[in-house]
């Protein structure tokens, strides 16, 4: 099981919007959006590396209102 943070900019006054919709998208744990240099933050859980590789690129980045996404892997030692 791999778990992120993705960190998302939005068009200008589309985060609330970009939020609800990631809400709905499965493996996405939490979706808030927030103020400072991101928009949105998303905790996501998946499968493995390629599958997290494939919720951001396939069903994140594809929702009109995001310009940039940054993933950050959480990493437990």
């Amino acid at each position: 099981m791999v778990q992120a943070y993705i960190l998302i900019q939005t068009e200008v006054g589309q985060s609330a919007e970009v939020a609800e919709r990631i809400r709905g998208i499965e493996g996405v744990e939490q979706a808030s959006d927030v103020t400072g240099p991101y928009d949105v933050i998303v905790q996501a859980k998946a499968d493995d590396i390629d599958a997290l590789g494939a919720l951001v690129v396939a069903r994140i980045q594809r929702l009109d209102g995001i310009a940039r996404t940054l993933t950050c892997p959480i990493v437990n030692i």
